[in-house]
């Protein structure tokens, strides 16, 4: 297994996506402070939006700071993002997620 730095960013992301537990969704700059840099988070959205191994990379668990859905989510479109988060138990409004209900926050663990 590769040490941290030896990791590209794309590999930091996924390894930090790979964290949000089932129920649960992230945003984009917890996903690119988990990698290593707050700074990350449009590196976060490039790498969701080329995720090789989306059935196994829950990049649909991960949503912006407001909550909202990807209008752009690569695996099917926003209703298909909504359609997954659903079938988790988390409810989308209006292509919103409660972030205080639903948010997971790794830095509290």
């Amino acid at each position: 297994m590769k040490s941290d730095k030896n990791k590209t960013v794309y590999q930091k992301i996924y390894d930090a996506v790979l964290q949000i537990p089932y129920g649960r969704v992230a945003t984009y700059g917890q996903i690119a402070e988990m990698a290593g840099n707050r700074y990350y988070a449009r590196a976060v959205g490039n790498a969701l939006h080329n995720n090789p191994a989306p059935n196994i990379i829950p990049c649909y668990r991960v949503v912006n700071a407001k909550g909202e859905l990807a209008k752009g989510f690569a695996f099917g479109g926003i209703k298909q993002q909504e359609k997954l988060l659903e079938a988790e138990g988390i409810a989308v409004c209006n292509g919103k997620v409660d972030l205080k209900k639903y948010g997971f926050n790794p830095f509290l663990q």
